[in-house]
């Protein structure tokens, strides 16, 4: 009786039959056998290397996954599925090459079975090793024969898989041997020491008090000394790198940021460790004493004015904030009313391209008190533009988010809503410097339509909003057309 491997060599055999590589003319079935080789070098488990031998049927033959199950079982079809792309019929492939690589690299980023960061990994290596002896040969001239000949764009999909599946494999032979072909190609793409044998400092927070999370990750008390932040798992370590180095041009602008010291693993995530003694965030602080809400109110929107009025110089390179906002224009309610899309671009697009900073992530729970003094983290987000982004992103968090369901801002803050609320609403006066309610309405009102836009656009990420999900986007949809008859303008 054949085993799994053996039946695999033959089914696959038989249907790549007659197929040959794009460049060379050789055989197709040895692409999937190479493969599968380089699957055997990074693990024993069949059922992966089985994948690898597989890995190509649905794309380029008239195989099926259905057979595929009911032959190998359901996570070999799993494994086959997450490098097979989306299909885009009687379009042109060169057209849709991108798009498919995107939506192809959000399963890879998604998945939490190693085997399918195995396969990608030697699917790609298998497929450059091949590009690098043309590219040894022929050189620039290669790109003109495929689908996407954009050398640049061919590189950000190599790299992409690259930083996807570092922290996972960065151990294995096929990694490092991924990083030298890539280097080759476009060289400088990646710090040579990838390419040798490094070894994070593996670190565990099982135990660990939880400090907060937000939707980059979690961040914990690790010691009494020391404090690690946790992102997610669709974080590479350029995300990571790339958030550090923006904290430290924060700093040397004169915000005051906690700085990382180093990166470690933290399992199959990425962490970032800071010296942070003694400290609590400032949502700890409101949840301990809400009597002080008001406190701290004015700590945060003092911190605001210190963030608003420093400016960045170009070559700083912090995005515009109006960039982030049109995203989700673009993610929500351009599904929804192409009309109404179209004037609330005209309102974004209106905020002036100005070079004060914006934190985009500005909430208590990113903020630390150290010695009576406030300190930042999470800096990812940090641009430049008209400070009502970031008065929309913080009537997001104690108002919005709230609004249907109350819990959902008290499980974020760890404080009540109706605490939240006089949060904000203390924050805003303190902020503007004024108690004039017609001033302050405008503000919150403007914010308000921010806000909106940004709910559609997070309902529309689940896909067509159906049920409650539908309700609280038509209530969106209302108030933001209300609000763009009200307003020409978001500044204040």
């Amino acid at each position: 009786m054949m085993n799994m491997l053996e039946e695999a060599v033959i089914y696959s055999t038989v249907l790549h039959q007659g197929k040959v590589r794009k460049f060379g003319g050789r055989p197709f079935i040895l692409h999937p056998m190479e493969v599968a080789q380089i699957l055997s070098t990074m693990t024993d488990d069949i059922e992966i290397i089985t994948a690898g031998i597989l890995h190509d049927i649905i794309e380029d033959t008239d195989g099926t996954l259905a057979e595929i199950e009911k032959r190998f079982g359901k996570r070999v079809a799993y494994l086959v599925s997450s490098e097979s792309e989306p299909d885009y019929p009687g379009e042109d492939r060169g057209a849709t090459w991108k798009r498919r690589k995107e939506e192809s690299l959000l399963v890879l980023k998604n998945s939490t079975d190693i085997g399918v960061r195995m396969l990608w990994l030697a699917d790609k290596l298998a497929n450059i090793r091949s590009l690098s002896g043309i590219y040894s040969e022929r050189g620039e001239e290669m790109w003109q024969e495929l689908h996407q000949n954009d050398p640049e764009v061919q590189r950000w999909y190599y790299q992409s898989v690259a930083e996807i599946v570092e922290l996972s494999l960065n151990k294995t032979g096929a990694f490092k041997e991924l990083i030298k072909h890539i280097n080759f190609i476009w060289p400088g793409t990646f710090n040579s020491e990838k390419a040798r044998y490094k070894k994070y400092r593996e670190v565990s927070v099982e135990g660990c008090k939880l400090l907060g999370k937000g939707a980059k990750g979690e961040v914990y008390r690790y010691d009494e000394e020391l404090v690690i932040k946790v992102y997610n798992q669709n974080n590479t370590y350029r995300d990571v790198e790339r958030e550090i180095a923006s904290a430290r041009r924060a700093f040397v602008l004169g915000i005051p940021t906690a700085i990382s010291f180093g990166i470690v693993s933290v399992g199959d995530r990425y962490g970032s460790m800071y010296e942070l003694m003694e400290t609590e965030t400032v949502s700890q602080c409101i949840a301990r004493a809400p009597g002080q809400v008001d406190t701290y109110a004015k700590i945060m929107a003092q911190l605001a004015r210190t963030i608003h009025e420093t400016e960045a110089a170009e070559e700083d390179d912090f995005p515009y904030v109006t960039e982030r906002l049109r995203g989700y224009i673009e993610g929500g309610i351009a599904f929804e009313d192409e009309a109404l899309a179209g004037k609330c671009r005209k309102l974004i697009d209106g905020l002036p391209a100005v070079n004060n900073l914006v934190h985009g992530d500005f909430h208590s729970g990113n903020v630390f008190m150290l010695n009576g003094e406030p300190l930042l983290i999470d800096m990812d987000r940090l641009s430049r533009g008209h400070p009502i982004a970031e008065i929309s992103d913080l009537y997001y968090f104690y108002y919005v988010l709230g609004e249907d369901d109350p819990s959902v801002v008290e499980n974020f803050m760890g404080f009540s809503y109706q605490t939240s609320k006089r949060f904000f609403d203390v924050f805003l006066k303190i902020y503007l410097e004024t108690d004039d309610e017609s001033r302050i309405t405008e503000v919150t009102e403007k914010a308000s339509f921010i806000c909106n836009i940004r709910m559609i656009n997070k309902l529309r990420k689940k896909g067509t909003p159906t049920g409650r999900n539908r309700e609280i986007a038509d209530r969106c949809l209302k108030k933001i057309a209300e609000l763009t008859e009200k307003y020409d303008t978001l500044t204040y």
